[in-house]
């Protein structure tokens, strides 16, 4: 007799002999003399009831178990004659390996608690229900994206966390230094502590060399891999980096985390249709491969998160994606006759009540919004033949608005030159090299696993889609 996780034996693949070994969610005793212990290790939804009558030896042990004790049961399996499943193990043995110190101080009681108080106890949150699903989930997606592309020819590229690039020019990084800020005066402590562009980034002035620690000059946690991975894909054609990425904004929005997962494709001899028809095929096996795997925890969303989580996952492995030119995007939301609370206006970027209306209003569906204003876009986007555009993309769907987004990448030094710099030429002297030296049109995109895993399982605030959320004043776990 081997063990046997809670999934196997619930669905009819385990021994008739088992041992079962997980965390006790309740216990309730019958008159009859019989214990009922539902217990779950994880492996799926639903807790598994073990039954204890009073013949075990350690039955008056076994009354005391309460929820959040770590148990070992030895039993057969056998047909339940209760409701919400069909087999339960008749135990005979049950062995207490983990107790609960004081039952009344347990942080996770036989109640729904409130995901703000959770955030609190993120070391046993996921015992919970919702967070046990939302691992499950969240697991399943990074497994499916790396399959996804293997399957599809693609190398995995490891990029840096350490780097001297601000890839977005957002200027909202966390430096990187040995130095003890602790012993040092207060110039060179602001300069040297982690921070934003105040703390001496790229464009605020550098310390003097003696002052620039481990690595002889400024680094910091990079924002995103998209600048390191594109030498790869101009020798290996098609790659991707999947990888922690980190933003020093101080925003304590439902939006916003300080450290994060990127994914971030990259294909070569490839233009913005090209990358628009990876993001929708990518989309919709993640999803196939969520709503096949997870039938359980998908349930437990719809019916306690939000109602419509799988019907609009369905609708968009099953939709045809709208492509919309931003302008056509423009003129429809302008004649639509609705009181955005943002104005729309060409040049502007379009905001989440815009997309949310673009997706659920006219096309009833995923749309894939292309050919942004180029003052609005980052330097490395193709610039368009019109002068006033840049081949970018952001991939819309209904409930959110934008999940994805990207671009052609200008392969063309004249072009990328002109929107450059004299320090961002020099600081990216090898990302010039790259047009110097076999350029191809090229193309990628970014997707936020967290905001990725948000959309799938319906959750609100995405401090809930990561195990430990790194925000404005807390790193405790």
């Amino acid at each position: 007799m081997g063990s046997h996780s809670v999934k196997s034996v619930l669905q009819g693949t385990a021994d008739p002999e088992v041992e079962v070994r997980g965390w006790v969610k309740s216990r309730r005793t019958s008159r009859g003399g019989f214990s009922f212990i539902a217990i779950n290790d994880g492996s799926c939804f639903a807790d598994l009831q073990v039954v204890a009558d009073q013949a075990l030896a350690n039955y008056d042990e076994i009354v005391e178990i309460g929820a959040g004790c770590a148990v070992v049961v030895a039993g057969t399996v056998a047909e339940s004659p209760g409701k919400g499943q069909d087999r339960e193990v008749q135990a005979s043995e049950v062995r207490i390996v983990g107790g609960v110190e004081d039952p009344e101080t347990y942080p996770i009681a036989k109640k729904r608690h409130t995901f703000e108080y959770l955030r609190t106890v993120a070391h046993l949150r996921p015992r919970t229900n919702t967070f046990g699903a939302i691992a499950r989930v969240r697991n399943t997606i990074a497994q499916a994206v790396h399959s996804y592309f293997d399957a599809n020819g693609f190398v995995w590229v490891n990029t840096p966390i350490i780097t001297a690039s601000d890839c977005e020019g957002a200027g909202e990084l966390f430096r990187v230094t040995t130095m003890d800020t602790n012993t040092t005066g207060q110039g060179q402590e602001t300069r040297s502590a982690a921070g934003g562009a105040s703390a001496g980034g790229p464009r605020g002035g550098s310390p003097p060399l003696e002052q620039k620690g481990f690595f002889g000059r400024d680094t910091f946690l990079t924002v995103s891999g998209q600048l390191n991975v594109e030498p790869y894909c101009l020798a290996m054609s098609k790659v991707y980096t999947f990888g922690p990425t980190f933003r020093a904004e101080n925003s304590n929005t439902s939006r916003h985390l300080a450290e994060f997962w990127m994914i971030e494709p990259e294909i070569a001899f490839a233009d913005l249709a090209d990358l628009a028809d990876l993001a929708e095929d990518f989309l919709k096996s993640i999803f196939s491969e969520v709503l096949r795997r997870h039938p359980d925890d998908m349930a437990f969303f719809r019916d306690r998160i939000d109602a419509s989580v799988i019907e609009r996952l369905e609708n968009v492995v099953e939709s045809e994606f709208l492509r919309l030119d931003y302008g056509e995007a423009v003129d429809i939301l302008k004649a639509s006759g609705e009181g955005f609370e943002f104005p729309v206006e060409w040049g502007r970027d379009l905001q989440s009540e815009h997309e949310r209306f673009l997706t659920e209003q006219h096309a009833g569906g995923p749309v894939v919004v292309v050919n942004y204003p180029k003052d609005i876009k980052a330097f490395y986007m193709r610039a368009n033949d019109d002068g006033r555009t840049v081949a970018a993309m952001d991939v819309l769907v209904p409930g959110v608005g934008e999940i994805i987004g990207g671009s052609q990448r200008e392969e063309r030094l004249d072009a990328l030159d002109a929107r450059m710099t004299d320090a961002v030429k020099e600081e990216l002297w090898w990302y010039r090299d790259l047009r110097r030296y076999g350029s191809v049109p090229h193309a990628g995109f970014g997707l936020g696993l967290e905001r990725l895993v948000l959309y799938v399982t319906g959750m609100d605030n995405i401090r809930d889609a990561i195990p430990y959320p790194r925000v404005p004043n807390n790193a405790s776990f």
